[in-house]
């Protein structure tokens, strides 16, 4: 028996040999071991592989600053003016050196995105760093100062400026925060919804037939957990038709833009016309004139204040290939500013589905009555559920290996900030997936139209990478602020894990934001091994639909530490969803010794459908409506969906219990403290004391 036991051992520790007392008498001495060559490097996607022998080498330091000359030699008496030329440099240095560009202060404005690809990162084991020079707070910019500005309705205090003609972005920068799109709140009782669109019947907005420029309103309705969007094609007397298929593809699943689950908590908006430029703080454009219009608010002054109109979609985007990934790139201390991504304002709008996922394109198989037969879920939209698409981020990284980011600042973007390994469609490059050890660290996220940080893709090849270097792996978000985050795309968490494994999310403060505060896991539990009998149902028939299949492997998602985090003011809009939010089997998981309160009506900790797996232990949960919360889908009893979990040794004040914490789901509650209003034990406010940004880090 000990001998069958040393032999399991044997097999199952790669490297290790067991072996009897007699039998080491026998073995010859071990040979030394030699030195790795290059030929026997393996992949830097795995990370038991080995590097090739580092060769010694003199550190380069490449100066860039607006006030140098592309002409220039990068020294520092005459540095490089623009990031693109120091790029170049970096590309014929980093072969046999480690290579650090740094910026002078000032604003860098980029024409296009960069571009940074297996080339531009270090090479034979060195790293090429792009820093702050000392003191500096460098930003690159995807926008354009908007200056001139005059009164056009002196009235109505809304004021006008000249801007480039055909540029017609989501977004505007205003006194360094998001600007809000011209918009009115349209009562739900004043429309009923069609298929086509919507019927006017209230007669007191019948002025809509007379507005110009109808195909650039927009219809936004934020329900319990989503954010949905559409264009309008045309308005004529009481009928309002809407483009498709932005406007269909938002009548299906689950809270829907015609059949909200929010009911009294749905807001439904009408968006982008001069009409509607009523609020300080709101903006509006006119592409086809070239005007900007802006109504300020109380202390701005038209002469002084800074107005940006971002020119591009995206900023940045780091990807090599599977076989020759981007390695070694770090960025210190820069800032990232100014972009607007376009696509909700196509015919496709933004089919919102969950955090930054939403539907598009033409679905087979269509309803006849989408808003009678499928509000809850149907065939025809569990078909597509394995082709969501994401949002693109502003700085994206995919085939990269060890790539971080420390004391960044991330501000004004219009969309998620940052993007680690998401969908190929979310990527610039094309390369979506395939992260490995990125870093984010004391990094500030702030007045951003979407989330902070996408971590992972959401189709098949993220949940089961069919190869070993398209899995997303050892992310670690660390010491971050993130705060007045998700500000247009509301729905989108603070931070958001999909698919992947090892991620670290530890230290972080996040506040101030409409939806979840952090996010992991994906699936419902549909792609676990077995499936989810809940989706075996004949209401959402998933399993039913091509390409839908049930997998007998593990997803990817596993070994997730969520630790140390403080998390307040979050839930402001949505019901749904969790401060911090979990979905689906995430073996070895850990949510521990984080501090969560000021959620007035909302959860704290969620473990949504599919979870399994995961601890939660030591949390301190203070002013929620319900501090614990496992949705075990009681509807579809006797399957067993959220399962196997443990809550031990939380402390909370008030706050109730929701879901299936029993013997039959496997969910266990054990020496959790209801704290008496500001009583908390020693251990309890340790945690407090120790939770957000680390003591070392904070200013």
């Amino acid at each position: 028996m000990m001998g069958g036991v040393r032999f399991l051992l044997a097999v199952l520790t790669p490297g290790v040999v067991v072996m009897s007392p007699a039998s080491a008498q026998l073995l010859p001495p071990s040979p030394a071991i030699p030195e790795p060559s290059a030929s026997t490097a393996r992949n830097p996607f795995d990370s038991g592989g080995f590097l090739p022998p580092q060769p010694v080498a003199t550190p380069t330091i490449l100066h860039v600053a607006p006030s140098g000359s592309d002409a220039g030699d990068g020294s520092r008496d005459r540095p490089f003016r623009s990031v693109e030329r120091a790029q170049q440099e970096v590309r014929r240095l980093n072969a046999t050196h480690d290579v650090t560009v740094e910026l002078a202060d000032g604003t860098y404005t980029l024409a296009t995105p960069l571009r940074f690809t297996a080339a531009d990162g270090g090479q034979g084991g060195h790293v090429v760093r792009w820093r702050a020079a000392h003191g500096a707070h460098p930003v690159l910019s995807g926008g354009t100062a908007v200056t001139g500005w005059t009164i056009a309705d002196r009235g109505r205090d809304i004021w006008v400026a000249d801007v480039p003609r055909g540029v017609d972005p989501r977004q505007v920068y205003v006194g360094g925060r998001t600007a809000e799109r011209a918009s009115v709140r349209l009562p739900r009782a004043a429309v009923a919804f069609t298929a086509t669109g919507m019927t006017i019947v209230d007669p007191a907005w019948r002025f809509l037939a007379s507005l110009p420029d109808q195909s650039r309103i927009e219809v936004e309705q934020t329900g319990y957990f989503t954010d949905r969007r559409a264009v309008v094609d045309r308005i004529s007397g009481d009928t309002i038709v809407m483009q498709q298929p932005g406007w269909r593809n938002n009548l299906i699943g689950y809270d829907t833009l015609a059949r909200t689950i929010a009911k009294s908590e749905a807001r439904l908006f009408l968006v982008n016309s001069l009409a509607f430029l009523r609020k300080p703080g709101q903006w509006f454009i006119d592409p086809a004139l070239g005007k900007l219009y802006y109504k300020p608010r109380a202390g701005e002054d038209m002469a002084r204040v800074e107005v940006v109109l971002p020119r591009l979609q995206s900023l940045v985007s780091i990807a090599g290939s599977y076989d020759r990934p981007v390695t070694d790139l770090a960025f210190d201390g820069i800032g990232f500013r100014h972009t607007s991504w376009l696509g909700a304002s196509s015919a496709e709008g933004y089919a919102s589905q969950q955090s930054g996922s939403y539907l598009a394109g033409w679905i087979p198989g269509f309803p006849e009555d989408p808003i009678r037969d499928c509000s809850w879920g149907c065939w025809a939209f569990e078909t597509m559920r394995n082709r969501w698409r994401q949002q693109p981020a502003a700085v994206q990284v995919s085939a990269a290996v060890r790539v971080t980011f420390d004391k960044a600042d991330f501000s004004q973007l219009g969309q998620i900030a940052l993007g680690i390994g998401n969908n190929p469609e979310a990527n610039e490059s094309g390369i979506g997936y395939g992260a490995a050890g990125v870093e984010v660290r004391r990094s500030r996220f702030l007045h951003l139209a979407g989330g902070a940080i996408m971590v992972g893709g959401i189709t098949p090849d993220a949940h089961h990478p069919p190869r070993a270097e398209m899995g997303v792996r050892n992310v670690v978000i660390a010491d971050n602020r993130i705060e007045t985050v998700s500000q247009d795309y509301k729905e989108q968490a603070a931070i958001l894990v999909t698919y992947a494994a090892g991620t670290v999310i530890t230290h972080n403060d996040v506040s101030d934001t409409p939806y979840d505060g952090i996010d992991v896991g994906w699936g419902w539990g549909v792609n676990d091994p077995g499936g989810s009998g809940a989706y075996r149902t004949r209401t959402r028939g998933y399993y039913d639909q091509p390409g839908n299949i049930v997998y007998d492997t593990p997803t990817i998602l596993r070994d997730t530490v969520v630790l140390g985090n403080r998390v307040h003011k979050v839930k402001q809009w949505f019901s749904d969803g969790g401060a911090i939010y979990h979905l689906s089997a995430d073996p070895g998981a850990l949510i521990a010794e984080n501090y969560v309160y000021d959620v007035p009506g909302g959860i704290a900790l969620y473990l949504d459908e599919g979870s399994r797996y995961v601890t939660l232990r030591n949390n301190v949960v203070d002013r929620v409506a319900v501090w614990l919360n496992a949705n075990t889908m009681d509807a579809y009893r006797p399957h067993r969906t959220t399962m196997d979990n443990l809550a031990i040794g939380n402390w909370h004040v008030g706050g109730r219990t929701n879901g299936s914490w029993d013997a039959y789901m496997d969910n266990r509650l054990v020496d959790n403290v209801e704290v008496p209003e500001g009583a908390w034990p020693a251990a309890a406010q340790a945690v407090i004391d120790a939770s957000g940004i680390s003591k070392g880090e904070r200013q």
